[in-house]
């Protein structure tokens, strides 16, 4: 069983990159990925955490994609988390988050909602700040009663706080991971929020630009979205990855491994992307 999908402190996540490690061991958890947002930043301490762990590490990253609809995520794995072209490329990600957090926190002060950019970056400690930091920085004020409360009302697309930030095109992002060395797989495919239909249409263009597999196997896929996946997988010759997008405390039914209890991501997983990396 490995974990190719999960988030430390250096993104979203409230796990140091030794606790994941820990987790891993713990629940015998063969290899994991650390696919931080948009950043490889923990990569050297999960590392290091390693070193004399029987658990394999994967260098992996998790960048936000433009998308008309839902959500677009592309993971890369077996990056080079030193490659001067994603450094680069994370650096100009990292520049628009800045400036997005900074108008989603006048929009607030607009609003009524009385925040100083010190209480965010309080909360987000080592952490890459994003809405999660804010919507904390909200519920530590008293402003809502939980985070999910403060995307619902103020942070979610849509809502009066929001803006939107910086994206990478599906093509660039998937170019980026490969000139990393990675192999570049669509992340969570239901949140794209589209009919079957053109789902596959869109794996079908992703595989056009050089999308290497799609991430089947999720926390929150239900066994027929698995099987679809699959097969869809198997006709594109796409690898079928997967992992359970733990975030620690911030997904408490979450767990290293099995998701919410019933996720098992084969070991063949991994060897499958390690060819593809290898034969690119």
């Amino acid at each position: 069983m490995v974990d190719l999908h999960m988030h430390s402190v250096y993104s979203d996540g409230t796990c140091t990159p030794a606790e994941l490690v820990a987790l891993a061991e713990a629940g015998g958890v063969a290899a994991i990925a650390l696919t931080d947002h948009d950043t490889v930043a923990g990569i050297p301490d999960l590392l290091a955490a390693a070193e004399n762990s029987p658990v394999e590490i994967v260098p992996g990253i998790e960048i936000s994609a433009t998308c008309a609809r839902g959500t677009m995520h592309i993971l890369g794995y077996l990056i080079d988390p030193t490659s001067a072209v994603l450094l680069e490329k994370i650096k100009k990600m990292q520049r628009g988050r800045d400036q997005r957090n900074q108008e989603i926190l006048k929009k607030l002060n607009k609003l009524g909602y009385v925040l100083q950019w010190s209480e965010i970056e309080q909360q987000a400690g080592k952490d890459v700040v994003g809405r999660p930091h804010i919507a904390a920085a909200l519920l530590q004020r008293g402003y809502v009663k939980t985070r999910k409360a403060a995307f619902d009302l103020l942070l979610a697309k849509g809502r009066p706080a929001y803006a939107d930030r910086y994206h990478f095109s599906p093509q660039e992002s998937i170019e980026m991971i490969h000139a990393a060395g990675g192999a570049a797989v669509l992340a969570h495919p239901a949140t794209l929020a589209l009919k079957d239909k053109a789902l596959k249409q869109m794996l079908e263009e992703l595989k056009g630009y050089g999308l290497d597999g799609v991430e089947t196997y999720y926390s929150s896929h239900r066994p027929d979205q698995i099987a679809k996946f699959a097969q869809w997988g198997e006709e594109l010759g796409l690898i079928c990855t997967g992992g359970s997008d733990f975030h620690g405390a911030n997904t408490p039914d979450i767990k290293v491994g099995t998701g919410f209890g019933q996720l098992n991501v084969p070991d063949e997983v991994l060897a499958q992307l390690k060819s593809a990396v290898a034969a690119a």
